[in-house]
């Protein structure tokens, strides 16, 4: 017979501080925080129940957000608003890739309009001397110059109201789009209000995108112009989508609103039928002259924050850097990216104010490991970009196969 072994008593409570001699029944995580402490327990997911986490965790756009739904991510506190962005933006995007745009005017001065921040209305007293449509042909020097330098985007405005009775401007600016496109380059175009024939006609002309901006919230517009309604704005914008033109379509930072007017701006363009290709984010350059000359700009918190929140409420859409980019610097340009922000405008000038010029922005890219989007490369689908679709179909495709 096998030896007896010897009886051990087991108390019926574990003394405190013995957990570790007892195997737990299930295996725990345990995570060592960088400043030293301890945290132990299993890891579970959870199925997102927050407007937060399910914009966080989203796989697709939605356009049915609700105001308090935007103000309750763009309240989100800063920290851990940008991280979130940073990992839908990765979750969409290649966080590598900038769209480099460069913006000229073919057309100068003289705007019958009385935007108070801008220095191309008739109106301002701004020393600025209106002139008339630029040659084609020197439209297209700047083009081949900006694709030289690495612009992939070239972008077109004119100061004035809207296209009526400009057919002969409009046969120019569809001469200019066409060559655009003959040198491999994506064609913007900003020329105000245009109706639905206009919109496609410049699309048969091989135009990419138009750029009518929002500015600000409903309720905060009035404030900033008289001589065109929001609705007006909105329509443009409906007829560019009616006529299968991408939108480009943001606003303005630092025109004397308040934090719900970030939100009613988001609103305003999170809600529409299809979320715009771009989303531009301007921070108001104060011009002398104009109504708002004396304003400070807008601090780069609220920038960081209006493109975080952007990236998570519009997630294919490329939010650009757009007008005040030359007062960040080098390190908060790249935080913009980290939480975002996937375009810029670069250049020798961005209208009639200064630019970051493409040296510079090339010694950015090389340090920070960028490079830029390459033309036609943004998807149709609201702004999704080329390999988020590449990897998409190249998923199906291997399900399909069984592989």
């Amino acid at each position: 017979m096998p030896p007896t072994m010897p009886r051990v008593r087991i108390p019926l409570s574990l003394p405190r501080n013995s957990r570790a001699l007892v195997p737990s029944a299930k295996p725990q995580w345990i995570a060592q925080r960088a400043y030293g402490t301890v945290v132990d327990g299993p890891v579970t997911e959870s199925k997102p129940t927050t407007t937060f986490e399910k914009a966080l965790t989203a796989t697709a756009p939605r356009h049915n957000w609700t105001k308090q739904e935007i103000k309750e991510i763009y309240d989100t506190p800063l920290m851990k608003l940008a991280h979130a962005a940073g990992a839908v933006h990765q979750k969409f995007h290649d966080p590598a890739e900038i769209q480099m745009c460069t913006l000229i005017n073919i057309k100068t001065g003289g705007c019958s309009e009385d935007c108070s921040y801008c220095a191309q209305s008739s109106r301002h007293n701004t020393g600025l001397e209106a002139s008339k449509m630029i040659q084609v042909g020197t439209v297209l020097a700047a083009a081949r110059v900006a694709k030289e330098n690495g612009s992939t985007r070239f972008c077109m405005g004119a100061a004035w109201r809207d296209m009526r009775g400009r057919k002969t401007n409009l046969r120019n600016i569809k001469e200019m789009v066409k060559g655009v496109k003959d040198l491999g380059m994506e064609s913007c175009v900003t020329l105000g209000m245009i109706d639905l024939a206009q919109a496609k006609e410049l699309k048969e002309a091989g135009l990419t995108a138009y750029n009518h901006n929002v500015d600000t919230s409903r309720e905060f517009y009035p404030s900033v112009i008289s001589t065109r309604t929001y609705d007006e704005r909105l329509q443009t914008i409906a007829n560019a989508n009616e006529a299968g033109l991408s939108v480009c379509t943001g606003g303005i930072l630092g025109l004397g609103e308040e934090a719900k007017d970030h939100v009613g701006l988001l609103f305003t363009v999170a809600t529409m039928p299809t979320h715009p290709e771009s989303f531009p984010v301007n921070t108001l350059v104060p011009i002398k002259g104009t109504p708002l000359g004396d304003r400070e700009q807008s601090p780069f918190d609220v920038t960081l924050r209006t493109i975080a929140a952007a990236r998570l409420i519009m997630p294919k859409t490329i939010i650009r850097l757009a007008a005040g980019r030359t007062i960040l610097s080098e390190e908060q340009q790249v935080l913009c990216f980290m939480a975002g922000a996937n375009a810029v405008f670069t250049g020798e000038k961005m209208l009639t104010t200064a630019c970051n010029g493409w040296e510079e922005d090339n010694k950015i890219f090389a340090k920070w490991g960028l490079r830029p989007m390459q033309s036609f490369q943004a998807g149709k689908e609201e702004g999704a970009s080329a390999p988020m679709r590449e990897g998409a179909e190249k998923k199906k495709n291997q399900v399909e196969l069984g592989r």
